[in-house]
């Protein structure tokens, strides 16, 4: 039996090869980065290879409390996700096993459930890539990890890309390729688990008696879940993607999906985002705005990480940004607050004391105040690499969507030049292109942003 047809698919790579072991008794789907049962190629790689061998499909899904930077906020909406990946995998005819640290190994669970196969889902960060070679050099049968949180497969990028434009060009042409519906095939052979077998109830509370960071608690504004993230994804489509492209940098306006938080646990996918506002009625430029930032630069920011290996750090940055803030580096600046100082936004500025607050008390924030949050730590510290220190460790610790490539991008954009070009020269800043409270402040209702902030309105009160 051959599987040539499944391996030469882009988004599959063989980490151990060899032919699937026909005596297995089951394909175990290693479900990590895409935490949902639909749309998701990595779970139907792994069913397609079941059904061909004619065996059952289990996913085994274990979470740990050692992931880098994690908080109970994490950790919080991750566990209301996990309902709705058993119900969805239900629906498919597919096992789910939900285990929890210390019996969170996988190799201890093939053991338990002698599978023919494994089927991982890629991710490039450290931790997690670690992981996947330390399993591959260590499991019996073969390891098969598919890219499935991306929409053309990162690695027919083939390398870092140094700006939008370059890979604007390569990901455009494989579209018609890979922005499809997909099938979500279901297993034709049900997986019963075996008399006296162990598996968590899915609404257990996992972080019981773990030792974790819970000084920063979950949030009312987001709540997890594949189906939270698809009623957002419509109510997104329905009515606010009209006027999306004059509209997105209004931080003041509902005007946002707030999908970052779900594409980072992988409760949605970013085709059925993608085909949602392909096909809706909205204007095609309002379309085309939205779909440049969710495929272009979103998977811009994952091939960043893939090839990077400083990615969340300063060394992230072009050699013209490290050059340029050398030459500034004994610039006076304005003021500079300690880290502590900027965690409890006690700055000048009351702008960019919102925003923060907005991420720290709702787990999100507007991505146009990302940008500006993070220059003006750039300004306000006594050195670029202590700017960028800090930036990485308060937007990993209070996003939902904190420790992803988005946000490392999206950081090295504001601080180290990254994706962008060499601007006019200035104090500090150098080259690094400027933002400021009075610019800044002018594009958009800066005063009702700060309203809504500081609780004088309730638009990002809402429970969703």
């Amino acid at each position: 039996m051959s599987f040539k047809g499944i391996l030469e698919n882009p988004r599959v790579r063989a980490r151990r090869g060899g032919e699937p072991n026909l005596d297995g008794k089951c394909v175990v789907y290693w479900m990590q980065r895409a935490q949902r049962g639909l749309d998701n190629p990595a779970l139907d790689v792994a069913v397609s290879a079941a059904n061909e061998l004619g065996k059952p499909v289990v996913v085994f899904f274990a979470p740990v409390p050692f992931y880098p930077n994690a908080s109970l906020r994490h950790y919080r909406f991750l566990l209301e996700g996990i309902p709705d990946i058993a119900e969805s995998l239900t629906e498919r005819n597919i096992g789910f096993v939900l285990r929890r640290y210390p019996d969170h190994h996988l190799l201890k669970f093939c053991e338990e459930v002698r599978p023919a196969l494994v089927v991982g889902d890629e991710n490039p960060m450290r931790e997690p890539a670690s992981w996947r070679e330390k399993v591959a050099h260590q499991i019996k049968v073969p390891l098969w990890i598919v890219d499935a949180d991306v929409i053309v497969p990162s690695c027919l990028l083939e390398k870092e890309q140094y700006a939008a434009f370059q890979a604007r060009r390569r990901l455009e042409a494989q579209l018609d390729r890979f922005l499809v519906k997909q099938e979500n095939p279901s297993a034709r052979i049900p997986w019963r688990k075996p008399k006296g077998f162990q598996s968590l109830a899915v609404n257990t509370d996992i972080t019981e008696a773990w030792k974790l960071d819970r000084s920063v608690a979950g949030v009312s504004t987001f709540r997890g879940g594949t189906k939270e993230g698809l009623k957002l994804l419509h109510e997104f489509v329905t009515r606010k993607l009209k006027n999306y492209g004059k509209l997105r940098n209004h931080p003041e306006l509902d005007s946002t999906s707030r999908m970052s938080p779900y594409l980072h646990f992988g409760h949605i996918s970013p085709i059925t985002i993608a085909l949602a506002v392909k096909n809706s009625q909205a204007p095609q430029a309002d379309r085309e705005a939205y779909l440049n930032e969710l495929l272009v630069w979103r998977e811009l920011a994952i091939n960043f990480v893939t090839y990077n290996p400083v990615y969340d750090s300063f060394e992230s940055g072009e050699d013209w940004a490290h050059r340029s803030l050398a030459e500034h580096a004994k610039d006076p600046r304005p003021v500079v607050y300690r880290e502590r100082q900027l965690e409890h936004a006690e700055t000048h500025d009351p702008l960019w004391n919102a925003a923060h607050m907005q991420m720290v008390r709702r787990g999100w924030m507007h991505n146009y105040m990302r940008m500006y949050w993070g220059k003006k730590i750039l300004e306000w510290s006594k050195t670029p690499a202590e700017a960028h220190r800090v930036a990485v460790k308060l937007n990993d610790k209070y996003e939902l969507d904190g420790r992803d490539p988005n946000g490392y991008s999206g950081i090295a954009w504001s601080i180290v030049g990254k994706f962008d070009r060499p601007w006019f020269d200035r104090p500090i800043f150098g080259k690094i292109r400027y933002m400021s409270l009075e610019s800044t402040g002018k594009k958009f209702d800066s005063k009702r942003y700060i309203e809504q902030q500081n609780g004088g309105g309730t638009l990002f009160d809402l429970a969703v």
